[in-house]
């Protein structure tokens, strides 16, 4: 990734689109395959500026592999993305510094404390040492860790793990936040703490936030939603209009009547 930077101001003579217009994320036509495995089928829908979009889909429904894409882990084969209008094929340093992710799997090195963490995640991204530190102690007190900074991150509990990874990935302060079933394998207390961070980032900060799950309690009335299934979009829009044009009464009878998959107790797909 290269270094983050301020945005650059539009030259007068040349204004360019009003930026509360330009989607956070924008996904285009994108397939792609491994080898004769078809794993997305021209998937597109946006996420906007300061809205919370889940993208509601079972295990092996091609999340994981779209997150890979929009981060550049995999090249695209097929359509385009975009974040806040900078195409991340043709301007990759302009799209990814506006992006921070939390990925499914721990990322955090546990032998170091969780302000070498932060330190070193910030001189990947050209931040200086000085800066560094004081966003790091600016992050850990909003995650109320400011206390654990000089203890190892193996000694914190699962939850503790993911707030810090959430609070890594916003230390080069995106206005993109990426985060892929952050809340696996954490308790329900957990799970509830995450999300309600996450969730004031969008209205206190304006970050758009795209959540990926297949957990149908971490999606609310008032937030977008894609259903992905088997690599296809079947269904995108504010979740009231998915539910209704599926003729049911909640989000996990429409997530079974579009994909025909069966609902599992305790909230899951």
């Amino acid at each position: 990734m290269t270094s983050p930077a301020q945005i650059a101001e539009p030259h007068d003579a040349a204004p360019g689109p009003d930026p509360a217009a330009v989607p956070a994320l924008a996904i285009e036509g994108v397939s792609h395959a491994y080898g004769p495995r078809r794993a997305l089928m021209d998937v597109s829908f946006n996420v906007q500026p300061a809205s919370f979009t889940a993208l509601l889909g079972l295990n092996g429904a091609g999340k994981s592999t779209l997150f890979s894409l929009v981060t550049r882990l995999f090249g695209i084969q097929s359509g385009r993305v975009a974040i806040f209008g900078h195409d991340i094929s043709k301007s990759p340093g302009e799209a990814l510094r506006l992006l921070g992710v939390v990925f499914q799997p721990r990322t955090l090195d546990l032998d170091l404390s969780l302000t070498q963490n932060l330190l070193y995640h910030a001189a990947l991204h050209g931040i200086s040492r000085r800066e560094a530190a004081a966003r790091s102690a600016e992050l850990l007190g909003r995650i109320g860790l400011e206390e654990r900074a000089g203890s190892k991150v193996r000694d914190l509990s699962g939850g503790q793990m993911r707030r810090l990874e959430i609070a890594r990935a916003l230390l080069h302060r995106p206005r993109l936040l990426l985060l892929d079933e952050p809340t696996v394998g954490l308790d329900v207390k957990a799970r509830a703490d995450i999300i309600s961070h996450v969730r004031q980032l969008v209205t206190e900060q304006g970050i758009g936030v795209l959540w990926a799950t297949h957990l149908f309690d971490e999606i609310n009335a008032g937030d977008d939603l894609v259903v992905l299934h088997q690599g296809k979009v079947l269904a995108k829009g504010p979740m009231s209009r998915v539910v209704a044009e599926a003729g049911a009464q909640d989000v996990n009878t429409a997530f079974m009547r579009l994909t025909g998959a069966q609902v599992m107790p305790g909230g899951g797909a």
